[in-house]
């Protein structure tokens, strides 16, 4: 059973980073189409920022120039740095993976979701 597993989660103080993990269990991150979301308290789930098989990347307008997804083949991870934080990137940050999506279907806002969730970690940012 595949498990997607986050971390790097925290606090930091506007205008600071934090790098966040996204841990794939039983297949190779490589295989499928990965997206990190968010969720804040009251607000609809976004997509932040997708990679496709080909390590093509996608991220919402809120965040590009600041977030960078990338893959890391020998820790079988899709990392998201986040820099220049801001309070209103609070969040829950959820990975998710779908095997079936590629190409212009693996990109935000176009991906919705996947077949595999993680559980989240926390992100606060404070002014």
């Amino acid at each position: 059973q595949v498990q997607l597993v986050e971390s790097g989660g925290g606090s930091v103080q506007a205008g600071g980073s934090l790098r966040l993990s996204c841990a794939m269990s039983v297949m190779y991150v490589g295989s499928a189409c990965i997206g990190w979301f968010r969720q804040a308290p009251g607000k609809e789930r976004e997509g932040v920022a997708a990679i496709d098989r080909d390590g093509h990347s996608t991220y919402a307008d809120s965040v590009k120039g600041r977030f960078t997804v990338s893959r890391d083949n020998i820790k079988n991870t899709i990392d998201l740095q986040m820099n220049s934080l801001k309070p209103e990137d609070t969040a829950m940050y959820y990975c998710a993976a779908h095997f079936e999506l590629d190409g212009p279907a693996c990109a935000v806002p176009s991906f919705r979701g996947g077949n595999y969730w993680g559980q989240g970690t926390q992100v606060t940012v404070s002014s």
